[in-house]
């Protein structure tokens, strides 16, 4: 196993960053009954609502004021705002996020997208870019070495689970034949998700996540071409009726993969280091199965409470007495 350097050209875009979406950035989805697109939710955003994001908020905090001391000129701006108004509040927001900025905390993350790149380089047998740095190789060399029992299938495909509402693309397909947690023999298929970030809390999150893509139909939004940077051909699109049997078409059934477990791909960007772990796929679906009940729950907020209203007047309480 060896990787080697040379000059590539620039990637070219995924056909699954195409798929058409709607003004919340959800996947528009051709139902597979037909009718018209819908919007599906991103499966991270769906398992999102199980989450405790208050260690996450937390560090949000710790950002801003972090960024803001390395940008005096975002707080003198912020200066005479009011966070009650609506239009100061969209500025103040957008201060927000350049103090975040700032303080690098984007920084991991577009690591992270970079080293998904690589990674897909790696799986593929083909060189790294001359570009790549020390700590690039380091980074690959790790991946490479920890990853070397599992053979890869596919790498990201976009997958649709009508029942819940929800779409995605997940980063891998892959087989592995060994040991599984319980020490048996195990030899099957497997979806699997390469993170570069922390994964210390994010246990029952990605179980969940990998669960939902486990689950899901192949979704072939070829089928019904639209220029995506066209405002008006994604009008029309979101429109448009689509007949059952040219809404079937556009699916077909995942490859068998494994119900009970799922691989995390853990490659902290940076580190020069990769660890594998297994998640469980049934404890993910019941949690999927929970954010679907707490979302149904959700958008009965607005009936959970109504106005007091008397039924009687305060002329009939004193005729009463």
């Amino acid at each position: 196993m060896t990787l080697n350097l040379i000059e590539i050209p620039q990637k070219s875009a995924h056909p699954n960053h195409a798929v058409p979406r709607d003004g919340w950035g959800r996947p528009l989805v051709v139902p597979k009954a037909g009718g018209k697109p819908k919007g599906h939710t991103r499966t991270t955003t769906f398992i999102d609502c199980i989450e405790d994001k208050s260690s996450l908020v937390d560090w949000g905090k710790r950002m801003v004021l972090f960024g803001a001391s390395r940008r005096p000129d975002l707080v003198d701006k912020a200066r005479g705002l009011d966070p009650e108004n609506a239009d100061d509040k969209k500025q103040l927001n957008a201060l927000a996020e350049q103090a975040t900025a700032a303080s690098g905390a984007n920084d991991k993350r577009e690591r992270g997208t970079y080293l998904h790149t690589l990674s897909e380089l790696v799986d593929a047998g083909q060189p790294l870019p001359a570009s790549a740095s020390k700590q690039d190789i380091a980074d690959m060399g790790a991946y490479l070495m920890e990853t070397s029992v599992l053979k890869v299938i596919s790498v990201e495909q976009f997958v649709v689970v009508n029942e819940l509402g929800v779409a995605g693309t997940f980063d891998r397909m892959v087989q592995y034949a060994g040991p599984d947690p319980d020490g048996q023999w195990i030899e099957d298929e497997f979806i699997a998700d390469l993170k570069t970030g922390s994964v210390k809390y994010g246990g029952l999150k990605m179980a969940a996540q990998l669960a939902v893509y486990s689950r899901g139909e192949v979704y072939d939004h070829t089928r019904f071409p639209v220029n995506v940077d066209s405002k008006a051909e994604l009008a029309s699109f979101k429109k448009r009726v689509i007949e059952v049997q040219d809404a079937e078409g556009a699916y077909s059934p995942l490859r068998p993969v494994n119900q009970k477990w799922g691989i995390i791909i853990h490659l902290p960007a940076g580190e020069g280091e990769c660890t594998l772990y297994w998640v469980d796929l049934e404890i993910g679906w019941k949690a999927a199965q929970l954010a679907l009940t707490i979302r149904e729950m959700r958008s009965l907020s607005r009936k959970a409470m109504k106005p007091f209203v008397a039924q009687v007047t305060q002329d009939q309480v004193a005729s009463a007495a």
